[in-house]
């Protein structure tokens, strides 16, 4: 006689509890493996081991794409996640083109944050303040940006204030990473108008990115979690 349960029979608890056990043990997985490689990335900086970055880098998003996969996470965040990696990629070659390819590929990924984010209500206040914020920078940057980036970087970095603005409707941890995201960026920008930066620039840059895109992640995704609608 068939084992095989019927309609009427549920499955055991023992089969029906090992595919989400078995999915949580990968995301786990995946979230220690990108720890790592952040850890290795960010070591690599501040020795100055170039060969360690150009290892290390192009692993956190996947790394960090499979552990949100693990939880639901929905098509935009994957989608943003990925176009990070893009602009990760581009960005380890030092030369006007890989930037401007980078900053489109990172620009793509915020649009994926927006939709992401969709109508939830964000704080009016909060946005006066990435407004204000948004144009002082602009204003400071501007002559000090080689002629053919300012309009490019003046598009992207309104783009990206309106995604760090709107990631404050997920809650505070999303929040939070998308203003660590806009101050990565903005030390990009003051490298490339040749402002004084702090020792290690490349660290700081990388050290608040990947905690953005982190936060931005699983702040989504906790928020998926929640039921939040």
């Amino acid at each position: 006689m068939s084992t095989a349960p019927s309609p009427e029979r549920p499955a055991p608890s023992w089969a029906a509890g090992r595919a989400p056990a078995g999915r949580d043990r990968l995301g786990r997985l995946a979230l220690v493996a990108f720890a790592a490689a952040t850890a290795v990335d960010l070591v690599s900086l501040l020795a100055d081991w170039h060969l360690g970055h150009l290892v290390a880098k192009p692993l956190l998003m996947p790394l960090l794409v499979a552990h949100v996969i693990t939880r639901g996470a929905p098509r935009p965040l994957v989608a943003a996640l990925l176009f990070g990696w893009g602009g990760d990629l581009a960005l380890l070659f030092d030369a006007e083109p890989a930037f401007l390819v980078g900053m489109g590929s990172f620009a793509v990924g915020h649009v994926c944050y927006l939709v992401l984010f969709g109508k939830r209500p964000a704080n009016p206040l909060l946005g006066g303040a990435y407004a204000l914020a948004l144009l002082g920078t602009v204003a400071l940057l501007w002559s000090d940006l080689p002629g053919d980036l300012r309009i490019p970087v003046a598009g992207y970095s309104l783009l990206l204030t309106a995604m760090a603005f709107r990631s404050s409707a997920l809650g505070l941890r999303a929040g939070i990473g998308g203003a660590l995201f806009l101050l990565s960026d903005t030390l990009i920008a003051s490298g490339v108008a040749a402002w004084p930066q702090l020792p290690r620039p490349d660290f700081w840059i990388m050290a608040t990115y990947v905690a953005a895109q982190y936060l931005l992640a699983t702040g989504s995704t906790a928020t998926r979690e929640a039921g939040v609608p």
